[in-house]
């Protein structure tokens, strides 16, 4: 079962990748899209349906042979996670058919899905406080909600594509390009997490936790930081640079220093390459968009997120909390993230219906709450030591 579970998400992967490269065909159609698909965008959008099909497999699957949610751990998580934002998509597109929605939504999918892949796959036993029935619902909602607050990210983007002048820099093309850097750092730390995977690196540290216990780490890429109080005992690999103190997980964070660095290298390489910003390069994919129609799925995004990630994020862990913990609220790194995300998307809509916050203005706020998103789910999942570090 484990094995289909596996087979399933690769078919899922392949046939997104297809969709992307419809997509693509769909959007060179200069008639409006949203009135008439084209054949290229109906066939793609069915594609997108079948893998969608397929990845719904892996999940129920994996759910089977694991017996319990596959959503216990970041491999998890994360393509269940990215599970979702293609429903969201596929609900958003047979509403608008806005074909450029896919062209972006699909690679990013298969970016997070390769992330994914990064982290541990096998499926281990959960820890008391995780063997309940909350865990299927607090963190499936959670993951469906911000799936579907991430749909205004996407739709953001693409507004502010068309929308910002490429031709002198400002303000807008510099924060654009970071967006563009960011998503070329997270395709860096796929590409040497795989080069040193595939290398089998592994170095041991022995060190001092947050309660003060001697454990040891493995490192799965050379070491630039070390831990608390650490101690290399594997022979002729490399020595960390800097120690961090117990409350940061130097593992992760050495991985995230690798993946920057990384990403600023292969940022260059495309730069020569294009010889122009990322964001200009891509920005005659939206030239046929109409910009208010791409302006009301990002704000139609939130108004049907909002509700449910409200729902996930904060009423169902509060209530899980107290289960597991007898508290409802403990000021865990995570639950404080959790209820900055919940604040932020409060005040879009807020900015949105009173301060007719539209436009570019409103695009701007989706990019930053998915940057929110990410910041909860990958370093304060993976850096901050807390109760939710099991993820």
């Amino acid at each position: 079962m484990v094995d289909l579970s596996s087979n399933l998400l690769y078919v899922a992967f392949i046939l997104y990748l297809v969709g992307t490269f419809l997509f693509g065909g769909a959007i060179r159609d200069k008639r409006k899209q949203y009135e008439k698909p084209s054949k290229w965008a109906k066939v793609a959008i069915t594609v997108t349906i079948l893998a969608f099909a397929a990845h719904l497999g892996y999940f129920i699957t994996r759910w089977i042979a694991s017996g319990q949610a596959p959503v216990s751990n970041m491999f998890e998580f994360i393509t269940a996670f990215s599970m979702m934002m293609v429903l969201a998509f596929i609900i958003l597109y047979l509403i608008y058919k806005v074909a450029v929605l896919g062209l972006f939504t699909l690679p990013i999918t298969l970016l997070i899905i390769a992330y994914a892949s990064m982290f541990p796959t096998d499926i281990s036993p959960l820890i008391p406080a995780l063997q309940s029935d909350w865990l299927a619902i607090h963190v499936t909602t959670t993951a469906l909600g911000s799936a579907i607050l991430a749909s205004s990210f996407v739709a953001g983007v693409i507004y502010l594509l068309r929308s910002i002048d490429q031709t002198k820099p400002s303000k807008g093309t510099f924060w654009l390009e970071v967006i563009m850097y960011t998503i070329v750092a997270t395709l860096a730390f796929v590409v040497i997490t795989s080069v040193f995977r595939g290398m089998e690196y592994e170095a041991v540290y022995k060190w001092v936790n947050k309660n003060n216990q001697e454990v040891e780490m493995t490192y799965n890429l050379p070491s630039i930081v070390g831990p608390n109080q650490g101690e290399l005992l594997t022979n002729g690999k490399m020595e960390a640079v800097i120690e961090v103190p117990a409350i940061i997980a130097a593992g992760k964070l050495n991985t995230v220093i690798w993946s920057s660095m990384t990403g600023l290298l292969l940022y260059g390489v495309l730069r020569l390459i294009l010889r122009k910003r990322i964001s200009a390069a891509l920005q005659p994919l939206t030239k046929n968009i109409n910009l208010d129609l791409v302006d009301e799925i990002g704000y139609r995004s939130v108004t049907i997120g909002f509700p449910i990630f409200t729902l996930g994020g904060l009423v169902f862990a509060m209530i899980w909390a107290q289960i597991a913990w007898t508290r409802f609220w403990g000021w865990d790194p995570k639950e404080v993230w959790a209820l900055i995300t919940w604040l932020f998307y409060a005040a879009y809509l807020h900015l949105r219906l009173s301060k007719g916050w539209h436009g570019e203005k409103s695009a701007w706020l989706g990019v930053i709450g998915f940057a929110i998103i990410l910041f909860n789910l990958i370093f304060v999942n993976l850096i901050i030591a807390g109760l939710h570090s099991y993820a």
